[in-house]
């Protein structure tokens, strides 16, 4: 059964950890100001500044601090500051027992989504594929803070999932299907493939989307998923956006969703605007979905978070 975290509050502790690649300080200061006018406590972790190269220092230090906020029992949020590379790193070095047994918020996207959806297949927790420290700013669209606080600062049920106004959600192959949501970054899923923690997508709606990867090579990452069954063993897709995605060789990003998905016949939607666009809805990894395309509708069907107290 999924385990849903318990709600956020204004007031509550936000522990801020650095999992994958270092993020400069003036934006991670940035990010706390905005928490802090925003009624939040924070904490960081002791190697949020850490720099190692293309890693905020090494996994196990990543790990320890991850671990510490989910012991830590003032913590109600975990919000790491961006996601970048290495986050795979850390996976073996968390103790996924611990974690069940403490369920907090996490929240995050681009190479986060190893993260999120690993605790959800380990742990059971509910994850979500929404904002970063670094979205914590001043030109963030109002839409995305109003996404993100109505998956977890509510227990309004069922939520729909929205794009913002002028941004229209396409249907692609016409269906009805329910059953939770997994996914995230496209790059960051496929290279779970062969790993222990490969993402497992039987039974389930599979949401992806990428950003800065030229069509060509969105395309070997598609293939590769439907390959390894990916594609087959999922009940329905949701496509995200793919921003800031050049053309290649005369295929566009719509054009590999007609050629390589619609085929497959599974329900199928386009467009949503998630994580990487500046329009980022609230995705929850692990919580039952309701994917209509007959009505180009995407519906959280239960409440992402708990009013039950922690244990």
């Amino acid at each position: 059964m999924p385990i849903y975290p318990p709600i956020l509050k204004r007031g509550d502790t936000i522990g801020i950890v650095t999992l994958g690649s270092p993020l400069a300080p003036d934006t991670i200061h940035t990010g706390i100001s905005v928490l802090q006018s925003m009624g939040f406590q924070v904490i960081l972790g002791d190697y949020v500044y850490a720099v190692n190269g293309f890693l905020a220092g090494t996994d196990e230090q990543r790990a320890i601090d991850l671990m510490n906020m989910f012991a830590n029992p003032k913590v109600n949020m975990i919000l790491p500051t961006r996601g970048g590379v290495g986050v795979a790193g850390i996976l073996p070095y968390l103790d996924y027992e611990l974690i069940s047994a403490n369920p907090k918020i996490l929240t995050g996207y681009s190479d986060v989504s190893v993260l999120l959806n690993t605790l959800y297949q380990f742990s059971d927790l509910v994850t979500f594929s929404s904002l970063l420290l670094i979205d914590f700013k001043a030109s963030t669209p109002a839409f995305n803070f109003n996404q993100f606080f109505e998956a977890v600062s509510t227990v309004k049920s069922p939520r729909r999932i929205q794009n913002p106004p002028g941004r229209v959600l396409t249907s692609k192959v016409v269906g009805n299907v329910t059953a939770p949501m997994v996914g995230g970054n496209l790059s960051s899923i496929t290279d779970t493939l062969g790993t222990s923690f490969e993402i497992d997508t039987r039974g389930k709606i599979l949401f992806l989307e990428e950003i800065h990867e030229p069509i060509n090579k969105v395309y070997r990452m598609i293939k590769h998923l439907i390959l390894a069954g990916k594609m087959y063993d999922c009940v329905g897709i949701v496509m995200g956006e793919c921003s800031g995605c050049p053309d290649a060789y005369g295929k566009s990003y719509n054009d590999l969703i007609n050629e390589l998905l619609v085929p497959l016949g599974k329900p199928l939607m386009t467009n949503l605007a998630a994580a990487h666009g500046i329009y980022k809805v609230a995705v929850p990894i692990g919580a039952l979905v309701n994917l209509n395309t007959y009505t180009s509708t995407l519906t959280v069907l239960e409440p992402t978070v708990s009013t039950i107290t922690r244990r």
